[in-house]
């Protein structure tokens, strides 16, 4: 469903026949994109760079939706660049190499996700974890390349990224689930690794959702304890069946108290606002809440909350690429791929809306055969 993607005049790709190394030019694809903020997307084109020396031109297959793309494309977080092309959960197969890749060949299983290049040379480059790049990191859409051109997401049908800012798919997961793990994965997998989630631990997840789901499965994965907090019990049977062992609600004034100084560390996945007093009061003395849900509005906070358990608010924001690799090759071995309902592109307003009305289980995946 590519517009020109094998023509081999005007600027344009070259054929992307087997053992092809490069594309010759840049050229335009098919795309699904927010022409202004808030406004529904509508289906497009847009450029794709030509395959440079480092590149890997991908075949998209699958795309998840993030509800940061509904933040972004309503300008929630601040001003955005529209057209805007959203998408940074991206799954598929490698159609041409630039001629210095060394990492990858055509017809590998790969991913991309929030990000797609940073600074390469500040400490936090260097020490793989580009996502906290000094410079800033470049979005994988709603950013801007290194000459200053916009980048486009995922939902659409090609993306040329750096080999560098590309992760391999291994064979035992289907490239459907694993797409949202570029973004729902890694945001759970990298704090939930970095505060220790593991034997002995006491974990609690806030929301069941997008990225819940997977903090569920990926916590009781690496041996934790793991206990689901959400508004009501309606999702309870899933959370149990994704590896809670334990589920209460938040509506409920009892789960507060019952619970007070249980947890060693907890992750809230929400991206409305909390009572983070209330939260940081079901830690154990140096718990943590570490919150990847990212609200529009302000919140409050009690620095005694904080000071008489010598407990720790903290954020997290997706992780590096090694560590993404990690994360993938990690649920691979542990059969871990996300919980999924696949939409054709002309879905995606539908699906926005449904988001917002807690209407998934647990990620929309977008079909990119039918963009």
């Amino acid at each position: 469903m590519t517009e020109n993607v094998n023509a081999t005049a005007t600027g344009t790709a070259t054929e992307n026949a087997p053992g092809t190394t490069a594309a010759t030019a840049g050229t335009r694809v098919a795309a699904w994109a927010a022409p202004a903020p808030k406004a529904p997307l509508e289906r497009t084109t847009v450029p794709r760079r030509a395959v440079g020396e480092h590149d890997v031109l991908i075949e998209i297959k699958y795309a998840g939706i993030c509800h940061s793309d509904i933040h972004q494309a309503r300008d929630g977080w601040g001003e955005g660049t529209f057209p805007m092309v959203p998408g940074h959960e991206i799954a598929g197969v490698v159609t041409a190499v630039g001629a210095g890749v060394t990492r990858f060949a055509v017809g590998d299983r790969v991913g991309v996700g929030c990000f797609v290049d940073s600074c390469r040379a500040c400490e936090y480059c260097l020490a793989g974890q580009e996502q906290y790049c000094v410079k800033g990191m470049t979005g994988t859409y709603n950013g801007r390349d290194k000459n200053g051109d916009p980048t486009y997401g995922g939902y659409s049908t090609h993306i040329v990224v750096d080999e560098n800012y590309t992760v391999r798919i291994p064979d035992g997961l289907a490239l459907d689930v694993a797409a949202p793990l570029l973004c729902a994965g890694i945001t759970l997998y990298s704090p939930l690794r970095h505060w220790g989630a593991g034997p002995g631990k006491k974990v609690a997840i806030v929301g069941l959702g997008g990225l819940g789901h997977m903090g569920v499965k990926i916590a009781a994965a690496l041996g934790a304890e793991v206990t689901v907090l959400s508004q009501s019990l309606r999702k309870k049977d899933d959370g149990l069946r994704l590896g809670a062992s334990h589920y209460y609600a938040t509506s409920d004034e009892t789960t507060f108290r019952d619970l007070a100084g249980t947890f060693d560390l907890v992750v809230s996945t929400v991206s409305a606002p909390l009572d983070l007093n209330a939260y940081l009061g079901l830690l154990k003395v140096d718990g943590a809440l570490v919150n990847v849900g990212a609200p529009e509005e302000d919140v409050s906070l009690n620095l005694f909350s904080v000071i008489t358990g010598r407990r720790t608010l903290a954020g997290s924001m997706i992780g590096g690429i090694a560590e993404t690799q990690e994360m993938l090759d990690f649920c691979a071995a542990h059969g871990l791929g996300a919980e999924i309902e696949t939409i054709r592109a002309d879905e995606i307003n539908t699906a926005y809306e449904r988001i917002l009305s807690s209407d998934v289980r647990y990620r929309f995946v977008i079909d990119a055969a039918t963009i």
